[in-house]
């Protein structure tokens, strides 16, 4: 039997997974149909089974009893790989969370392609870590282990943005320079790329790569400052313990606006110094919301609606942030110009990276031709506006936000593996 191969583009929010069929790139349909599916895991206390995506997140949002892990990918290079979850009466190492998400899509792979599947190849950020060369080749190791331990033998590594550039390539006429820019949950990458049809021809692209670059900036990160501007205000944070000496501790606050450390919450020693802020507070009822929250495990769910809220001033001007508590409903009106406000400090790091990565490549912004922008979070607007007024004379090219780094691993495994 032939060797099959195929890509896996793992993202900090959501995943895909491509193969090659008749000489095109294909997205196997992961769930209901769907090829992209949210990069979450749930743990069922009531049934003991493990599921993932949106099975994961609805089982969550209909509060059936269990635990929910979302943003997964953040964790690598980070020293919570190392550590341990607490599931029911067992302790779980989050690299074998990892793990048996990375297996789910393998068997779907295998499934669509009717074969066992020994060569991948992973789609990787140009940096799982900012300016820390040690940790970022820790990540990827980690993430090359949990694939090995899950029967993938011949693994082969992809920056996602040269990924994206492989299936930009699919539809270019003529010759660009072009500026690629992912930005998916958890990061943000550049590469400056000579596209051309003869030119996706090659075997060898790398002397058609002229800079790589990235930071670990992505929606989660948008997700976060806009919980903490709008949302954690409401229950308690910056605000003033009773006597007036101090703020309340911020710590438990940004731990509940942020997706990959949420679970920290949910510990007897947590809800104890919650209950211990909420004595010391001026405004006690701004806490007991907080406690809430914690108390009935709807901390993943504050974050989506947050999520929600930012996705909808994509194309409105105008949302809110709903949360229902136990004795009453949260409405918080926020404005585009609002969620400008929150993270206009973090789309500036983003501008100065693609300055850098036009450096790096030692090219003019108005050599750059076309501007080819993948990733959920790079429709939020005041990015895109930020990062097209660099580029004078670059026309804008629509990729598929959410498609088109596991396509282009599909073509990349290909060329890679030779099927």
């Amino acid at each position: 039997m032939r060797a099959l191969s195929g890509g896996i583009d793992f993202g900090t929010s959501n995943s895909t997974v491509g193969f090659m069929e008749n000489g095109q790139p294909r997205l196997v349909e992961l769930e209901h149909g769907e090829v992209t599916m949210p990069s979450a895991v749930f743990f069922n206390f009531e049934d003991d089974r493990t599921y993932f995506g949106r099975g994961a997140v609805s089982r969550y949002t209909e509060n059936v009893e269990g635990r929910l892990l979302r943003a997964l990918k953040s964790v690598l290079g980070s020293s919570l790989i190392q550590e341990k979850t607490r599931v029911k009466a067992h302790s779980i190492a989050f690299s074998d969370i990892i793990g048996s998400f990375l297996h789910f899509l393998k068997e779907n792979l295998e499934t669509r392609l009717g074969g066992p599947v020994d060569n991948i190849v992973l789609g990787r950020p140009v940096r799982f870590v900012d300016d820390n060369p040690q940790a970022d080749r820790r990540a990827q190791d980690e993430l090359e282990k949990a694939a090995q331990r899950r029967g993938f033998g011949n693994i082969e590594f992809q920056f996602e943005p040269i990924a994206a550039a492989l299936d930009y390539e699919q539809q270019v006429t003529g010759e660009e320079l072009a500026l690629i820019v992912d930005i998916g949950g958890g990061t943000s990458d550049f590469s400056i790329v000579r596209v051309s049809f003869e030119r996706a021809q090659r075997a060898d692209r790398k002397e058609d790569i002229l800079a790589s670059h990235g930071v670990h900036i992505g929606g989660t990160d948008f997700d976060r400052l806009l919980s903490i501007a709008h949302l954690m205000p409401e229950l308690g944070y910056r605000t003033q313990t009773k006597d007036g000496k101090r703020q309340l501790p911020a710590g438990y606050y940004i731990d509940l606006a942020t997706w990959q450390r949420i679970h920290m919450l949910y510990t007897n020693r947590a809800m104890t110094d919650l209950r211990q802020i909420r004595y010391e507070a001026a405004r006690p009822d701004l806490v007991e919301r907080m406690i809430d929250i914690v108390a009935n495990r709807q901390g993943h769910a504050a974050v989506a609606e947050v999520e929600r809220a930012k996705i909808a001033l994509t194309d409105l001007t105008d949302s809110a942030i709903e949360l229902r508590l136990t004795d009453e409903a949260l409405h918080l009106p926020v404005t585009r110009g609002q969620l400008n406000e929150a993270i206009s400090a973090t789309v500036e790091r983003v501008r100065e990276a693609v300055a850098e990565t036009l450096a790096n490549a030692d090219v003019a912004p108005h050599q750059i031709t076309a501007l080819f922008l993948t990733g959920g979070s790079s429709a939020i607007p005041l990015l895109r506006e930020s990062v097209l007024d660099m580029l004078p004379a670059a026309s804008v090219i629509e990729g598929d936000m959410f498609g088109s780094v596991g396509r282009g691993l599909a073509l990349d495994a290909g060329r890679k593996f030779g099927v």
